[in-house]
């Protein structure tokens, strides 16, 4: 079960820093293996049950944050975009979900009901998150990515919890 069933309001494509979080830091990527890497330091610091949201324009590089966190959680097979399939569960050293809701013009209770197996004992990642805002769980982690160039990404990350906020620079290392 996810770590907390409080549900909450959309994001945008870089999250606004609201009162309730703790810290944002904004990191920028020149490269698809830099947004990997930031995404490994984020995955050192989860477990199952939270829920990361991945907000951002189309091509912003989403899933190849995903990618990243997913290789830095033992998952060894090709992670790719479910925006066709809703959603793809991986087995790593944990489990982990990846859904994708652009397809989804908001969410029914049914819907709802369909997705829910993929917070359960897992780490979770939501892209497009906005249109399951009336039912996602709260995430741990709020990540935005923004095109700043042909490859330069803005890359946004908010938490309640200030202890990530070290923990992520020091995996990211001294590039970003």
């Amino acid at each position: 079960m996810p770590r907390n069933d409080q549900r909450v309001p959309a994001t945008s494509d870089v999250p606004p820093n609201p009162p309730s979080l703790t810290f944002v830091i904004e990191l920028e990527s020149a490269s698809p293996e830099e947004t990997e890497r930031i995404a490994a330091a984020l995955a050192a610091e989860v477990v199952p049950g939270d829920v990361i949201t991945v907000s951002g324009e189309l091509g912003a590089g989403k899933t190849t944050f995903v990618r990243g966190a997913a290789r830095a959680l033992g998952v060894e097979g090709p992670v790719t975009s479910p925006t066709y399939t809703v959603g793809h569960l991986y087995e790593g050293r944990v489990p982990v979900s990846h859904l994708d809701l652009y397809r989804f013009d908001g969410m029914s209770d049914a819907e709802w009901g369909d997705l829910e197996r993929y917070f359960e004992n897992a780490v979770a990642f939501v892209e497009w998150p906005e249109a399951g805002a009336a039912f996602l769980p709260v995430p741990r982690v709020i990540v935005g990515l923004r095109h700043l160039g042909e490859t330069h990404r803005l890359i946004v990350l908010s938490s309640t919890e200030k202890t990530l906020e070290n923990s992520v620079l020091a995996g990211v290392g001294p590039r970003v």
